[in-house]
């Protein structure tokens, strides 16, 4: 019976993951659970680099509270000291160095957001500015013995930019190092991150028998979630993201713009349905009995009811029929004001439609612009007083008021 419960969880454990090292260590851990209701510790650390997390974070914490049903205490740890690093992993250069004030804004914004997934009563939140702070300049020094720089250089990102003559601070090399010690100090059984973490992560392993820690976590990575676009990864910078903080309407609008395709990796690693019941909506779309539209559908319900409401993510889906199947206007929209008269270049820029005038532009010559649902093709249109519905595609609007 407890051999049947322990495959049942690790099938759990292993969906959606990309590499598992040690997993024997996670079967010991279960096999204890189940056997003596011992709980262990899994960590998963966020700098908090920006206040919103998006669906690529919740991968990781999906995982977390997967972990949560099978006995797990998770160690959610902010890392409000090594976001003044920035994490160096796959970036070309040297990052730029966040604000304190920043860190805590968008540390306290996490906070609020990841309860929408994880148990609070097996989650401890932590900051590793708590534990590196004191180690003083004496426990950093001795922290840098612990590697040497050629292994540093053995890093994919660092060893590119070593080659390429691009600078490397030495804060950077300090980072891997620094996320390594923080499970040193929580004494972590299991730490997750993504794919592109593998080197961080090991350290953790690397350092807890370094300070003979008496352990040596076991470490599980998550794939990297593609972005809207289905090709590069979720990320803020690049525009392909869905937040956590969405508002309902946009966050079913995104999810349904979405590949079909993608769709599947979404279902793969976002929702609860177990792989035999999403087996089974694969076989009903590749034979006809299920339209994809009707699955994405579902997906897009399931996940703005996680991070809304039920009645939220219904009142949405109701919502985007009227507004894409009937080609109506949405009933709320942000209003903004101008005085007359005024650009339209400047009316799609400011009211956040479009990142800039060239952009606008080019979204004008395309015919993506319409004003109360006539096409715009006039670069140098001017509005005059007046109420007007804006739009961009088929998902942005603003009503603008010009005096």
């Amino acid at each position: 019976m407890i051999d049947q419960k322990i495959n049942e969880a690790l099938e759990e454990i292993q969906r959606g993951t990309s590499e598992i090292i040690d997993e024997a260590r996670i079967v010991i851990l279960l096999k204890t659970f189940f056997e003596k209701g011992e709980t262990y510790t899994v960590k998963a650390g966020f700098d908090p680099t920006a206040p919103d997390l998006h669906l690529g974070h919740t991968v990781l914490l999906q995982k977390l509270a997967t972990f949560q049903k099978y006995g797990a205490h998770v160690q959610f740890l902010i890392g409000d000291f090594t976001a003044q690093i920035g994490d160096p992993t796959g970036k070309s250069e040297t990052r730029k160095k966040l604000l304190p004030a920043q860190i805590e804004e968008n540390a306290q914004s996490y906070k609020t957001q990841v309860f929408k997934i994880l148990n609070p009563e097996q989650t401890t939140v932590v900051f590793n500015a708590d534990w590196i702070n004191p180690l003083g300049a004496a426990g950093m020094l001795e922290l840098t013995t612990t590697f040497n720089v050629a292994r540093m250089l053995e890093r994919d990102d660092f060893d590119k930019r070593h080659k390429a003559g691009i600078s490397i601070s030495i804060s950077e090399f300090l980072y891997p190092l620094l996320q390594g010690y923080d499970s040193v100090h929580l004494k972590s059984d299991i730490e997750i991150g993504g794919t592109d973490q593998k080197f961080n992560l090991l350290m953790g392993r690397h350092l807890q028998r370094a300070y003979q820690v008496g352990k040596e976590q076991a470490v599980l990575m998550m794939p990297i979630l593609e972005g809207l676009d289905g090709v590069q990864k979720m990320s803020k910078s690049l525009g392909n993201y869905i937040a956590v903080a969405d508002m309902p309407n946009d966050m079913y609008g995104k999810i349904l713009s979405i590949s079909d395709q993608l769709m599947w990796r979404y279902y793969e690693l976002l929702s609860t349905l177990s792989l035999s019941e999403i087996e089974v909506l694969k076989v009903g779309v590749a034979d006809g009995s299920l339209h994809p539209k009707k699955v994405k559908e579902a997906l897009a319900l399931e996940i703005t009811a996680r991070f809304h409401t039920t009645a939220d993510a219904i009142s949405a889906g109701e919502e985007f029929q009227r507004v894409h199947a009937q080609s109506e206007i949405p009933t709320e929209m942000d209003e903004y004001s101008f005085e007359g008269p005024v650009w339209i270049a400047k009316v799609l820029t400011e009211s956040s439609l479009t990142p800039s005038t060239s952009q606008a532009r080019r979204d004008i010559k395309q015919g993506s612009v319409k004003i109360n649902q006539e096409k715009v093709d006039d670069e140098q249109l001017q509005l005059n007083a007046g109420v007007y519905v804006v739009q961009i595609g088929k998902r942005k609007f603003a009503r603008i008021k010009v005096s």
